[in-house]
């Protein structure tokens, strides 16, 4: 089952499984190596969920609610 990586959890983990929106979200998301096949972890969010914190590829990456609506995870 899969849902997007904006209703993640602190703590929750999981596999990038497709990369959706446009032109430049898109890119920028593939260039921070927010890639298919990559494992992420929720580290936590902000109060009212924007922005939001996870570990990805062994580094710490800040996303905008906005950019983790376009990333499938399963």
């Amino acid at each position: 089952m899969s849902k997007l990586l904006s209703d993640f959890v602190a703590g929750e983990s999981g596999k990038i499984k497709a990369v959706t929106g446009e032109g430049r979200i898109r890119r920028r998301l593939f260039d921070m190596g927010v890639t298919p096949g990559a494992e992420l972890t929720m580290r936590k969010k902000a109060p009212l969920g924007d922005p939001m914190e996870i570990t990805l590829r062994g580094y710490e990456l800040t996303l905008r609610k906005a950019e983790a609506a376009c990333v499938e995870v399963e």
